[in-house]
């Protein structure tokens, strides 16, 4: 009866700690600062990316601004995707390239921070229907944004974060 009820609990053990590991894996996979939702939307001017973004806030506007930072962190870190006609660019840095220059990072991505003098919201007003869904704790809103991706790169360059294209290997 002992053996019987110790299998039990062990199995009952074994099975909790393994359920609880995998809401936590998930849980850091969606708030990972490299999980952008992100989708092409074709192609812009030369030197823009034009891209369909989302962003996540308690209200919608802080939604719209968490959009518009997604939309140059994606472009800055993971690159634009393929889509609608236009090929696929890969991203500035490499994923640690965040980690290498936080400080830097930090400044330019905090509210009001210099990174949105590279993308624009070509949405015009608060975005609707399909692109702001009311959520549990606040809203998912879609943005169509255009990130300056040549004049990003060339800040980038001159700062001393990414490397020159002509610096070679």
């Amino acid at each position: 009866m002992k053996k019987t009820l110790f299998i039990a609990f062990l199995a009952i053990f074994a099975f909790t700690s393994v359920h609880a590991q995998s809401r936590k894996e998930r849980k850091a996979m969606y708030d990972s600062k490299y999980n952008y939702e992100i989708q092409s939307l074709g192609v812009g001017q030369d030197g823009t990316k034009l891209v369909k973004i989302w962003g996540y806030g308690k209200k919608a506007d802080d939604a719209v601004y968490e959009a518009k930072r997604n939309a140059v962190a994606a472009v800055i870190f993971r690159g634009v995707p393929a889509g609608n006609g236009a090929a696929a660019t890969p991203p500035i840095l490499t994923i640690d390239g965040y980690e290498k220059n936080a400080d830097f990072f930090d400044d330019f991505f905090k509210a009001g921070g210099m990174y949105l003098s590279f993308v624009n919201s070509t949405t015009d007003g608060m975005p609707g229907g399909a692109d702001r869904i009311k959520m549990k704790k606040g809203y998912k809103v879609a943005l169509s944004a255009s990130v300056a991706y040549d004049q990003l790169r060339k800040y980038l360059e001159e700062k001393g974060i990414a490397k020159k294209l002509d610096s070679g290997f």
